[in-house]
């Protein structure tokens, strides 16, 4: 969610398309420091789990871009078409390395500061859902309705179709929408403790599950995103909002394509 600092002073002047690219990428994808923890947690059960992570993410990232240029497609002309001016406005340039890091620092707390009170935010959001559906579920004798587990039973017939076999399809299934609903960490975490637990799942399925949940596409990271995006141009944070969902599934998808191609080589 850092990196469009990278990109910070072209944002404001983004076309909408080029919004849509930028939110797209960063939510089919998973950041390094991540992957490293992921692959750690994979590793006693499946020794190549680094070698998948790092392939999600190269695989997901074109597939991401398509999908976005697919779902808003390119109708204005962007400001860095054939040219790309240096001068930007409103930045002034930095004197030197030590300023040039000052700043980024300073940069970069204010974003995690920000980008963690929308995420507090909206975990707190589904906490409340889950609360008022476990009680609407306890009514007509559903308990421990929640939302990922309504995820799951959604979710089940999409992983069969990822190629995933159907015995073990509810659980990646379940995987899924718990990443959807909470975020990809959760989803690992529960996947290392099935596996840890002895659960008989296929190698194939545990690798189409691997490439399935390495993606930030999660309603918490469409806050992220909004709060990231929206700190460094404030002008275009209704632009953020509207693409948020429209981003996250679109995230989603490039990462449900890259598991397909997964299972279908493995």
């Amino acid at each position: 969610m850092e990196s469009p600092l990278v990109v910070k002073p072209f944002v404001r002047g983004m076309t909408e398309s080029e919004l849509m690219a930028i939110m797209t990428v960063g939510m089919a994808t998973i950041s390094g420091s991540v992957l490293a923890a992921y692959a750690g947690m994979m590793a006693p059960f499946h020794p190549a789990a680094a070698g998948h992570l790092i392939a999600a993410s190269v695989m997901s990232a074109p597939a991401a871009f398509v999908i976005a240029k697919l779902l808003v497609p390119e109708t204005a002309e962007p400001e860095t078409m054939g040219t790309v001016d240096l001068e930007v406005r409103g930045e002034k340039p930095d004197v030197n390395v030590i300023d040039a890091a000052a700043r980024g620092a300073a940069e970069g707390l204010k974003l995690a500061l920000v980008v963690g009170a929308m995420l507090i935010a909206f975990i707190a959001l589904v906490a409340l859902a889950n609360g008022v559906l476990g009680w609407a579920g306890g009514l007509v004798g559903l308990d421990g309705l929640t939302i990922e587990g309504m995820l799951g039973w959604v979710f089940g017939p999409v992983a069969w179709l990822l190629g995933v076999t159907w015995a073990d399809a509810g659980v990646i299934g379940q995987l899924i929408g718990v990443d959807l609903v909470l975020n990809e960490f959760v989803a690992f975490v529960q996947l290392q403790g099935l596996l840890e637990g002895g659960a008989e799942l296929q190698e194939r399925s545990v690798v189409i599950g691997i490439y399935a949940l390495a993606t930030f596409a999660n309603f918490g990271s469409v806050a992220m995103t909004i709060a990231g995006l929206g700190e460094i141009a404030p002008s275009r944070r209704q632009d953020l909002a509207r693409l948020g969902i429209k981003s996250m599934l679109a995230g989603l998808l490039a990462a449900l394509l890259t598991a397909t191609f997964a299972g279908m080589l493995t």
